[in-house]
């Protein structure tokens, strides 16, 4: 009998947390004691491999859960209200996985700790390998996640939640890409696809969870060209549109077909619909930016951001001219980030290149991160060799 691999452990774990909630146990201490069930697997199944693992684990978490509640004095009292341990044998039907969702990207949290929890609690994922990730001690966003297990403990599964915020918080998973042993953006779409599965095509919500995973599908299909053999930022028209994953753009694009049809729009499925038409271009130049241009006018009815709409001035200079693009900078707040590199990109199609060094610069200095900011320094210092040879 093969183990399952450490992709099929996690997925069993939210499975596992919500019989244990189901049963009565509170929140916090379940998923301490199914993180304890997990080790136990990781050390006892490669000698002992289990008939059936989510039994198993459900045998071996309500135990931990137990002697966790037995061990605390202060919480004696509510051994009285959970029901004796179960004999062993399959696990009953139904799966809370949803309300797991729910609860983790609870409103009272704040986006940071919402993500955090949900790779803990539903992704199955270590404080470890989270803090790793995320490039913070273990210590700290132990801290962290016990702070928001205690936040979310008092809420019911018979409360409604939204799932707009759990797509919200899958999505900030997402955006965090590659660091530490985890790779952030696949276990993004693993749980999306998770999370597309237990809401069903024919809800209400599902055409926005299929366009959030389309989404993911198609920024994830260019990850091998976004960087060249050096490391270095590789802008989206300059990549090697060889290196994209056409199984997965492919996917992507049906997902999104299929969730437009619903006539349900909204932001992700707009946000995709702008993926998807970078993707079908077989070169930059043959982009369809009036398309796009129209989809970012979409995406502004449904949501109104200063990004969306500083986004849009690339796609209205692209469609219409620098001079158009500028112009539709100008109502944009110079205060967002990037503003100066959409600005420096407009200047220097429109051939003022000094200005658009200069911006260069500036956007430099404002970069989030370092891959940007040297991509940003090189695009300066390019135009000012121009303009010093020209």
């Amino acid at each position: 009998m093969s183990l399952p691999s450490d992709a099929e452990l996690r997925e069993l774990t939210p499975a596992v947390l919500a019989v244990l909630i189901r049963r009565g146990a509170d929140f916090a201490t379940a998923e301490d004691a199914v993180q304890e069930a997990l080790i136990s697997a990781v050390q006892t199944w490669p000698d002992d491999p289990p008939r059936d693992p989510k039994g198993w684990l459900v045998t071996a978490a309500w135990r931990k859960f137990l002697d966790l509640v037995r061990a605390d004095t202060a919480r004696r009292g509510r051994e009285d209200r959970v029901v004796a341990e179960p004999r062993p044998g399959p696990v009953a039907g139904g799966d809370d996985t949803l309300e797991l969702y729910l609860r983790c990207a609870h409103p009272a949290l704040s986006p940071a700790s919402a993500v955090a929890l949900t790779l803990r609690a539903v992704g199955g994922l270590t404080t470890r390998q989270i803090a790793a990730a995320y490039l913070v001690p273990e210590a700290t966003m132990a801290q962290r996640i016990s702070r928001a297990k205690r936040t979310v403990a008092d809420v019911r599964f018979d409360r409604a939640g939204d799932l707009g915020a759990v797509l919200t918080t899958l999505y900030l998973v997402f955006n965090e890409g590659y660091s530490g042993d985890v790779d952030l953006a696949a276990e993004a779409i693993r749980l999306t696809r998770q999370l597309a599965a237990l809401v069903g095509e024919g809800s209400a919500g599902s055409p926005e969870v299929a366009g959030l995973l389309a989404l993911m599908l198609l920024h994830h299909a260019r990850r091998d060209a976004r960087t060249d053999a050096d490391g270095r930022l590789v802008p989206l028209a300059e990549q090697d549109r060889t290196r994209w994953h056409t199984a997965q753009i492919a996917e992507g694009v049906d997902l999104l077909q299929t969730a437009l049809q619903r006539d349900q729009l909204g932001p992700y499925q707009a946000q995709a619909a702008i993926a998807a038409l970078h993707a079908d271009a077989p070169t930059a130049a043959e982009t369809d930016w009036v398309q796009i241009v129209e989809w970012y006018d979409e995406l502004l009815r449904l949501t109104d951001s200063p990004v969306v709409r500083l986004n849009r001035c690339v796609a209205v200079g692209e469609a219409d001219g620098a001079r158009a693009g500028l112009a539709a900078l100008a109502a944009v707040d110079p205060s967002i980030p990037r503003h100066a590199a959409v600005a420096a990109h407009l200047h220097e199609k429109g051939g003022e290149l000094s200005v658009a060094a200069r911006l260069y610069a500036e956007a430099a200095r404002r970069a989030p991160n370092v891959a940007e900011r040297d991509h940003l320094t090189r695009q300066a210092a390019r135009l000012n060799v121009l303009l010093r040879d020209g």
